[in-house]
C-alpha cells in the first residue's frame, strides 16, 4: 500500500464535524422543496436546511427576521417564512461569503426594497362621479317611496 493510499483511508475514517456535515450537503435554496405545512419543528428545519439545530438557535439571536413561536411545551415552531429566511441567510453566509453583520444588513436592505409603491388609481372625470351619484340618489328615492 502506498503512503498516499494510507493517508486517504485514514482521512476517510475521521468523522466529519457538524459544520463539515452541514456544508458538505449544500443544496442551492431554490432546489430545496419546503413541504406545505403550517409549522415546522427545529429538527425538521435542521434536516430540511442541512444545518445543525444549534446554528438555527444562534441565528435567532443574530437575525431579527427569525422569530419562531414557541409551543406550549417550549418547542420552537418555525413558519414557512422563517424557513425561507433560514435558507436566504444560509446562502448569504455560506455561498456568497457574507459576515453575519453583512448578511443582516443585506436582509435589512432587501426588506426596504420590497416595499411596493402604492398603486395609482385611475382618474375619473367629475362628470362620471356626478352621474353615478345621481343614479344612487334615484335608487334611494325609489327604495324610500316603497316604504
Amino acid at each position: 500500500m502506498e503512503p498516499a493510499d494510507h493517508a486517504t483511508k485514514a482521512a476517510s475514517a475521521i468523522p466529519l464535524t457538524a459544520r463539515a456535515k452541514a456544508t458538505s450537503k449544500v443544496l442551492p435554496p431554490e432546489e430545496i422543496v419546503i413541504p406545505d405545512k403550517l409549522y415546522f419543528r427545529i429538527g425538521e428545519v435542521s434536516e430540511l436546511c442541512h444545518l445543525p439545530a444549534y446554528v438555527l438557535r444562534f441565528w435567532e439571536t443574530e437575525f431579527p427576521q427569525l422569530k419562531p413561536v414557541k409551543s406550549s411545551t417550549g418547542q420552537r415552531m418555525y413558519r414557512r417564512k422563517d424557513v425561507e429566511s433560514v435558507l436566504r441567510i444560509k446562502k448569504l453566509l455560506y455561498e456568497e461569503g457574507f459576515t453575519i453583520a453583512g448578511a443582516r444588513q443585506n436582509l435589512k436592505d432587501q426588506k426596504h426594497e420590497k416595499n411596493q409603491a402604492p398603486l395609482p388609481f385611475p382618474e375619473r372625470p367629475t362628470s362620471d362621479l356626478k352621474h353615478i351619484r345621481q343614479g344612487l340618489r334615484e335608487i334611494l328615492t325609489m327604495l324610500s317611496a316603497k316604504r
